[in-house]
């Protein structure tokens, strides 16, 4: 019986994938905290204000990259040990800046 292993990159695209649509969440939300502007735009609809848009465009954010990374890693042996720790880093920087003491800082004082 033959064994075909299959090349880790396109997993590894999708754990790395998460990691940048949690960090383009929290990048969105400082931007929306930061910008009057910003925020308007992201306000998709009215009863929810700008955290529509916000998660709207991470979810974007992380179809294309998940999309490019398939494309660029589908028949790639990638490191697990990289993929893990590039995942862990920007879901961590996404969790921060959603964090509220965090992103209130960066609001305009009124």
């Amino acid at each position: 019986m033959e064994s075909t292993e299959r090349p880790n990159g396109p997993a590894a695209a999708a754990f790395v994938a998460a990691g940048v649509g949690s960090a383009a969440l929290g990048v969105f939300t400082i931007l929306a905290e930061t910008f009057e502007r910003v925020a308007s735009f992201m306000e998709l609809y009215a009863p929810v204000g700008p955290l529509s848009g916000k998660t709207t465009f991470a979810v974007v954010v992380w179809l294309l990259v998940w999309g490019a990374l398939h494309g660029a890693w589908r028949s790639k042996e990638v490191s697990w040990k990289m993929a893990w720790t590039l995942t862990l880093v920007l879901v961590g920087i996404g969790l921060v800046l959603t964090f509220p003491p965090v992103f209130l800082a960066f609001a305009p004082e009124e």
